[in-house]
């Protein structure tokens, strides 16, 4: 049977971090997936790693070869891979648990023939999110054109790895990496490959990790001559796709648009150093759970994984609808049933005190999710999901369905109904001593 995805892993030379790239495939929550890793002749213990690997899990496989470059490293994986989905790492970055899942739901919910997500940029110890399309939205070719218009050699458009691509299209049209430049040969390949698209979806959510070592064109020993060759080559790629894509009076409008292409390109994509906005310390860009009081014992323990496995499943709603953990935790508790009726008795059930709820809800209040009106002289309060708030309300139940799925996978269904059995007896216990 096929995998939905194919994750497609070129190594050269990789053996200070191919063991935390491939981890991180295998510590997915998406779990029908192959893994190609393909060994572009390395000379350091790469391969014997991968060839560890292999060993271990049988969802990986093996391409050993010779040093022919990485874009022929991506175009063997590409014609030996089966999934219906293609989705490639770089062997000194890794991706976020989450980050196949976030791509299939997407792709499948919206039927999308490219997905593209946030990422992260780790420059040493520090690390800062990067995007460039604002919120989670479906797009048509011409509206994602539009984005990309207005920054041409940005990585977020330009690279493979923050994406999720429809393998048929790549077959059918036989697309293929340039083996002759070295240069924004990703960016060729996704030009050619959004040409044939006509559904996009962007996910706000980064997912994947980005580590600044690569070098720019003009570092890797090419002469400038050469440079402005491949720049010439790439940006007719990039001229004739919005031929492609505009009518001609649009394509005239856009014309000069078009040709920041070649001013933005001198960037090569650089990566600022990390005193961007959102920059952190790497490891507290999400939230962490200790690992020893996870494994523990006792109420306190139980209630911490309860709530760290629903932050873990939170985080990435709040990051893509720009909302801090504590308020998308808010906004899960208001979706729940409850008979809360005042301030006091709300933050009895949210577990915050009556003046910190109060900031909360001012807060959601003036990103429009919420209406809070207070009555009887303040001691009676209301509360309403407003248009963007129901939004929300899909999401944040799907939310609690993955808590479920993740809690009880591998229950039986008798084990299921024992489980709901012995919960109802507890919670009867409670309702006697309360």
């Amino acid at each position: 049977m096929c995998p939905m995805v194919t994750i497609i892993v070129p190594v050269y030379n990789a053996e200070k971090t191919l063991r935390r790239c491939i981890d991180s495939v295998l510590d997915q929550e998406f779990s029908d997936f192959e893994l190609l890793l393909v060994n572009d002749g390395s000379k350091d213990s790469s391969g014997s790693i991968c060839q560890e690997y292999a060993q271990k899990d049988s969802r990986i496989r093996l391409l050993d070869k010779p040093n022919t470059g990485v874009s022929d490293s991506r175009n063997q994986a590409i014609s030996l891979a089966r999934g219906t989905y293609l989705q490639f790492l770089d062997s000194d970055d890794w991706i976020t648990p989450n980050a196949t899942k976030l791509f299939v739901e997407a792709a499948e919910k919206y039927h999308c023939d490219m997905v593209i997500s946030d990422f992260y940029r780790v420059s040493g110890e520090r690390v800062s999110p990067k995007g460039d399309i604002d919120e989670d939205c479906v797009l048509t070719l011409e509206e994602f054109a539009s984005h990309m218009i207005e920054n041409p050699a940005d990585f977020y458009y330009g690279v493979l790895w923050n994406k999720l691509y429809r393998r048929d299209i790549i077959e059918k049209h036989q697309l293929r990496m340039n083996n002759e430049i070295s240069w924004c040969e990703d960016f060729m390949f996704n030009l050619e490959y959004m040409r044939y698209c006509n559904v996009f979806f962007a996910l706000k959510v980064p997912v994947y990790y980005y580590v600044k070592t690569k070098g720019s064109l003009a570092s890797q020993g090419g002469n400038i001559s050469k440079a402005i060759k491949m720049k010439l080559m790439v940006f007719d790629y990039y001229n004739n796709f919005y031929k492609h894509v505009f009518t001609e009076e649009d394509y005239e409008k856009n014309q000069l648009q078009v040709y920041r292409f070649l001013l933005d390109a001198a960037s090569d994509g650089a990566v600022p150093p990390s005193i961007l906005p959102g920059t952190k310390k790497l490891g507290e860009e999400r939230s962490r759970a200790i690992t020893a009081t996870l494994s523990g014992e006792g109420i306190q323990n139980e209630q911490y994984r309860s709530r760290k496995l629903l932050d873990y499943y939170l985080e990435p709603l709040a990051q893509k609808n720009n909302l801090t953990l504590e308020e998308i935790r808010l906004m899960f508790d208001l979706a729940q049933p409850h008979c809360s009726t005042t301030l006091k008795e709300l933050a009895d059930f949210t577990q915050m005190t009556p003046r910190h709820l109060s900031g909360l809800l001012q807060k959601l209040t003036r990103k429009a999710l919420l209406k809070a009106e207070s009555h009887r002289g303040g001691r009676q309060l209301s509360l309403s999901f407003l248009p963007a708030g129901e939004m929300l309300l899909e999401e944040l139940a799907q939310v609690q369905s993955n808590y479920e799925k993740a809690c009880f996978d591998g229950f039986t269904e008798e084990e299921l109904v024992q489980y709901g059995c012995l919960s109802d007896k507890i919670k009867q216990n409670i309702l006697k001593r309360l």
